[in-house]
């Protein structure tokens, strides 16, 4: 359901029309942080998240839908002729949780790195993606934070999360 919530996020929002929701389980309604990332022809089309939980889960969705597709600075806007072709993934968070870097495990963990007003965020499945060792996977998120490959070693705060991904054929 919220594979094709997110599909019709982004239709309604190049179509210029109301999306109509259906009925909203109680599950869908709970508070949770979640990422939505598009692909278009197996590359990464877009990618944004909240990485706490401000909104029902299923308004989470629409707005990250909707912001991959057409506030992600790294790309330009989706077209309705791409909009046809994405494949989306949804990674839902579980809360935040202090983590020291020997008890990341890769594949299961997510990173976020704060250095005063500096935050960087990787999902747990990009690791795996880029083939990355453990040390990579903590440069590359002091990197997507704009701080030194090294901050994590020094005085930054380093947090982790679980997330349950799911999605079309991108996984």
């Amino acid at each position: 359901m919220l594979l094709h919530l997110a599909h019709q996020a982004i239709d309604t929002a190049l179509e210029e029309c109301e999306l109509a929701l259906p009925l909203i389980s109680e599950h869908l309604q709970q508070q949770r942080g979640a990422f939505t990332t598009l692909h278009l022809e197996g590359e990464v089309r877009g990618c944004v998240g909240y990485v706490f939980p401000v909104s029902p889960l299923f308004q989470t969705i629409i707005e990250t839908a909707r912001a991959a597709a057409f506030q992600d600075m790294r790309f330009l806007p989706v077209t309705r002729e791409e909009a046809a072709r994405l494949q989306i993934s949804i990674s839902i968070l579980s809360l935040l949780f202090p983590i020291k870097a020997e008890e990341v495990e890769l594949g299961k963990h997510g990173l976020l790195i704060t250095q005063g007003n500096r935050r960087g965020l990787l999902l747990p499945q990009v690791p795996a993606e880029h083939g990355w060792d453990l040390n990579t996977f903590l440069e590359q998120t002091c990197r997507k934070a704009g701080l030194p490959p090294d901050a994590w070693q020094h005085e930054a705060t380093l947090e982790a999360f679980t997330a349950e991904i799911f999605g079309e054929g991108v996984l």
